[in-house]
């Protein structure tokens, strides 16, 4: 039996869903660890870059954008809030509202998060050469629209936990 065979019983022999869950995977939680030394997880890091390109916005709009349940962001902007990463101000369209924008020490975090996150792109795709990358890149690209995936974003958001929170 050819073990590359796409229908190989053995995971991740020829299996394109196994090993693009297993790099993923792998990629995620090495992202996870390296940002994590500046404080932030990942969805805060989505956060901010959302916010750095959409500010202001009000709760429901972030998360409409992320794909979440309002209720399940409140606890993540207050951990950003109180890090000083995101302010919530008082909206000036509408009063019942608060509008979420990204502070100074924000966008200097984002800025690092981005400097490691190509450190990150370079090491996790160093087995492939500029035009492996960029083949890769658009075979993923055609994959995550054909499955509906919000470009940008990252469908772990519609599955965190819903934290309890001081607001």
């Amino acid at each position: 039996m050819n073990s590359s065979a796409p229908n190989s019983p053995i995971p991740g022999k020829g299996s394109p869903a196994f090993l693009l869950t297993q790099v993923g995977t792998h990629a995620a939680q090495a992202f996870a660890k390296h940002i994590a030394a500046l404080g932030v997880t990942p969805a805060h890091a989505g956060i901010l870059r959302i916010l750095k390109m959409h500010s202001p916005l009000n709760q429901r709009e972030l998360a409409a954008k992320l794909g979440m349940h309002a209720s399940r962001l409140v606890a993540i902007l207050d951990e950003m809030e109180e890090a000083g990463l995101a302010a919530r101000e008082p909206s000036a369209s509408d009063r019942r509202v608060y509008a979420l924008r990204i502070t100074a020490k924000g966008l200097e975090t984002l800025e690092k998060i981005g400097l490691l996150y190509q450190e990150h792109n370079a090491a996790i795709t160093a087995a492939l050469s500029d035009e492996e990358r960029g083949l890769l890149t658009s075979l993923l690209e055609r994959i995550a629209a054909q499955q509906g995936l919000t470009p940008g974003v990252h469908p772990g958001y519609k599955s965190l936990p819903v934290k309890s929170h001081s607001r």
